[in-house]
Parts: C-alpha cells; structure tokens; sequence
C-alpha cells in the first residue's frame, strides 16, 4: 500500500516553521532594562544641559544605547569625554548582566539646542531608544548644578 507524500510533507513542514520562532526559553526576548540615578544638572548656559543615569541589564543579552529624545532641547546626544576632549559617541553597549553608566566625566546625555532653561526642581522627560528594546521614558529631576549622586540612591526611575 502506498502512502500519500503530500500530507506528510505538510506535517514535516509545519514542524520546521515552527522551530523558526522564538525559543521557549525567552533567549530571542528583547534584554529586561531599567534606569536609575537619572538626573540633570541645572544648567549653567541657556543653550546646553547634560543628563546622567544608570541603564541596567538584567537579561542574558546585550543592547545598545542609539539615541535619545526630549521635548526640552532640539537635539540630545550621546556624548563621550575623553581627556579634556567631549565628543559625540556611537552606540554604548548595555552588557548582558552589566550596566552602561553616563556620568560626569565620562559617557552622558548632552541636550543642546534648549527650548527653556530647567530649574532645580522641576522634572525632564527624555526617551531612550535601543537596538533591541523598545524605547524607555525616563523622567529626569534637575538637580542642582553641584549635585552628586550617592550609591543609596540607586533606586529604579523607570523599567521595562
């Protein structure tokens, strides 16, 4: 007796469609982040302003910090200092398992091109856009310009 080819290749093909989608243990999930620390310090000119947070990843995949927005300013970078030198940087990687930190004297926001100038107190809201995660509001407090922040207060403003 002979069988009917043409379901069983149906079958065969339905499983091997199946196996192309994500993986049932979330490997092919967008990375799990979150910010902390995020905040401005009032700034000292009407035209610029920069911007400092923690992005935190606690999946097993990386990610990249592209680009960032906010109704405040007509641009936002990415900045990276260097020496004396600040420069605009490509796209930071957000470890699997790590954090990417923007701080003072090191990797930040720089918001340029301010449409007012922020006062201590009141709260900036800027979006953060990523390779694989969909992008992450932050509401960013302005600080005073000499503020610093403590490790005490790392706890999560925004998450994902």
């Amino acid at each position: 007796m002979r069988r009917p080819v043409a379901p069983t290749l149906v079958i065969a093909g339905c499983l091997a469609l199946a196996g192309c989608g994500g993986s049932a243990d979330g490997a092919d999930a967008a990375p799990d982040l979150s910010v902390r620390v995020a905040y401005m310090p009032q700034p000292v000119t009407d035209s610029l302003a920069a911007g400092y947070l923690t992005v935190v990843n606690e999946s097993d995949s990386s990610d990249d910090l592209v680009s960032a927005t906010s109704d405040i300013a007509g641009d936002v970078t990415v900045h990276q200092t260097s020496g004396q030198q600040m420069k605009e940087a490509g796209p930071l990687e957000i470890p699997a398992g790590g954090r990417l930190v923007l701080e003072s004297g090191g990797n930040h926001l720089m918001f340029e091109k301010l449409k007012h100038r922020p006062k201590e107190g009141e709260t900036v809201s800027v979006k953060l856009r990523f390779t694989k995660t969909d992008p992450i509001t932050v509401e960013m407090p302005v600080k005073s310009a000499t503020y610093q922040p403590t490790s005490a207060q790392s706890s999560s403003t925004s998450h994902h």
